[in-house]
């Protein structure tokens, strides 16, 4: 019996990054961790910064970096379109450490004109590059 599978699209401003029929999703929905498998109820939301972790159709898994975007989920498809996707091996980590620390500094020196969203969202993202990082890290160390 084949195992039941979704086609999955997962594409950035410039290009189509992952194309295939995966077993299922996981991705950071606006309200918490979204899991999305074949069967799922036709959704469209919005996704945070953060990770996708797919799990193909020979159970083999991938993990990308997402800057947020939009999720949709129809009866035979799922689509990821977000304007920066990266796989984990494109991540710079010692970047997103910088841009984490610097998003820290900024936000524990604020001024009054200080732009405190732009400031976390730049914090979420860095957040999000590493954790994708430490995964990849642990999945490698089993």
């Amino acid at each position: 019996m084949a195992a039941m599978t979704v086609q999955l699209d997962i594409v950035s401003a410039e290009n189509r990054i992952y194309s295939g029929l995966v077993a299922s999703l996981q991705v950071t929905g606006s309200e918490g961790e979204l899991g999305v498998m074949p069967g799922h109820t036709p959704l469209l939301t919005n996704i945070k910064p953060g990770m996708a972790r797919i799990v193909k159709q020979d159970g083999k898994e991938e993990v990308f970096y997402l800057s947020g975007g939009i999720l949709e989920v129809q009866p035979s498809s799922v689509s990821v379109l977000a304007d920066v996707v990266m796989r984990a091996d494109e991540i710079d980590e010692q970047a997103a450490v910088e841009a984490k620390r610097r998003a820290e500094a900024e936000m524990a020196n604020a001024g009054a004109d200080f732009n405190y969203a732009a400031a976390a969202m730049e914090l979420a993202k860095a957040i999000a590059q590493l954790r994708v990082v430490e995964t990849i890290k642990k999945n490698i160390a089993r």
